[in-house]
């Protein structure tokens, strides 16, 4: 996950009006926290957006000596949540999490109600994760070739379930329908946890799963894993193949999660923000709770995150457009 970690100042002078690096220097004129941090995620509780926030939220309430409270706030694909940030005060006492999802956005919405570019101050990448492949235990395919026959066997018939529509998920399934040339459709649902449920039901047929949401169901029998969205295999799957190894050359799609704050907030804010949960993410405790959700815990810097983040919108630009799903309302 070295990426995560590298500095790309190209990226950034590519994209004119790129804010992120622009979080106000002054020193701040009253001690900071001076009251309760208000968290907010853009999804239902139980997902790994809501998980992760949790689990920060509790290492920064006792670090900082105020509450950290997380308020979900679920809908349009997180852009509910994430405006709620975007318009909050910039004095660091609201914060965001932000996930892959948030570059996707700006290459599919035309009304998007906030600039990802001008509207935020980043604080840190906290991990990164691979997707797997999953289906529902009913569903007769056993690696990703008889998925992708079964799908052509019964062309339209196939679903997969997702957390809303152009989000990560969402577009790890048609990269994965482009590059095979099937035709399957999502169900979009408000969070990871509830689309989840209706996979592990047999209301969907699969789903292009966080690790840590699907991994209780694989050990239970009542999903199979098929196949990881990433590079290379992950270290508690080494038996599962990657998407590429399993018969499609070049697929490649890593999650990741963040922390925002409104642009413009104090830059001794964000570095505060940033210090506290750079020093959690190196806790042995801490990484041995991320990686048994199937998460690699990261803690970048500001500017690696606003760098990370240029690049991801230039990603998801060419993959939105191979869907073709440019030019698309949010409500």
């Amino acid at each position: 996950m070295q990426f995560f970690m590298q500095k790309v100042p190209l990226l950034i002078a590519a994209l004119p009006g790129m804010a992120f690096l622009n979080a106000a220097a002054q020193t701040p004129a009253t001690p900071y926290p001076a009251k309760a941090i208000r968290f907010v995620v853009g999804f239902a509780a139980g997902g790994p957006n809501d998980t992760l926030a949790r689990l920060i939220g509790v290492r920064l309430t006792e670090s900082l000596g105020v509450p950290v409270t997380v308020d979900n706030r679920a809908g349009a694909d997180s852009i509910i949540g994430t405006e709620i940030v975007a318009r909050a005060p910039a004095d660091g006492h609201t914060i965001g999490m932000i996930s892959s999802g948030a570059t996707i956005h700006p290459n599919v919405y035309t009304n998007l109600p906030y600039s990802l570019a001008k509207d935020f101050a980043p604080v840190t990448v906290l991990a990164a994760s691979n997707f797997v492949v999953v289906v529902n235990s009913r569903v007769p395919a056993n690696s990703i070739k008889e998925l992708i026959a079964l799908a052509k066997a019964r062309p339209g018939q196939l679903n997969f379930a997702g957390s809303g529509v152009g989000d990560t998920i969402h577009l790890a399934g048609e990269l994965f329908k482009s590059m095979t040339g099937i035709d399957m459709h999502l169900i979009a649902y408000k969070g990871g946890a509830p689309a989840m449920t209706e996979v592990v039901g047999g209301q969907v047929e699969m789903m292009f799963s966080p690790m840590g949401l699907a991994a209780p169901h694989i050990k239970s029998g009542r999903l199979r894993a098929l196949a990881v969205t990433g590079g290379t295999r992950w270290h508690t799957m080494p038996d599962t193949p990657t998407v590429a190894e399993a018969g499609v050359p070049g697929y490649d799609v890593t999650g990741w999660y963040g922390v925002i704050a409104p642009g413009g907030t104090l830059r001794a804010n964000i570095e505060r923000l940033n210090g506290e949960i750079a020093k959690f993410l190196k806790m042995p405790e801490a990484r041995t709770r991320l990686l048994s959700m199937g998460m690699d815990p990261i803690g970048n810097t500001p500017d690696q995150m606003a760098a990370h983040i240029s690049s991801e919108l230039i990603k998801w630009a060419r993959v939105a457009k191979i869907a073709k799903l440019t030019q698309r309302s949010v409500f």
